[in-house]
């Protein structure tokens, strides 16, 4: 019964760190739209998008991809970089394909 729950926990969390993903980098991006005030909006969106890759996935996956999120956020031309849905793909795809 307990493991059943966990599988549960496990599939909600797998969904929601998707959905949370894809609109957080959706909001990454939106600062393309803006010319010039766009990159403004990276030097706050970055941190954030740091913290919150952090936050979403613990461990070292977390600490990796904090930073790196951060990093595409604060350099410019690299907001295309989609750095939720890749971290998304690696935590539960990649990584579920070696524990098998």
């Amino acid at each position: 019964m307990i493991l059943q729950s966990d599988a549960l926990t496990n599939a909600n969390n797998k969904q929601r760190n998707l959905f949370i993903g894809i609109a957080f980098d959706l909001i990454g991006m939106l600062t393309y739209l803006i010319p010039m005030l766009g990159e403004v909006g990276d030097v706050i969106w970055a941190p954030i998008a740091g913290f919150m890759l952090s936050y979403l996935y613990k461990g070292s996956i977390g600490k990796v991809s904090g930073v790196l999120g951060f990093l595409e956020e604060i350099l410019p031309f690299s907001d295309f970089i989609p750095t939720f849905t890749l971290t998304w793909i690696y935590t539960y795809v990649i990584k579920n394909q070696d524990n098998n």
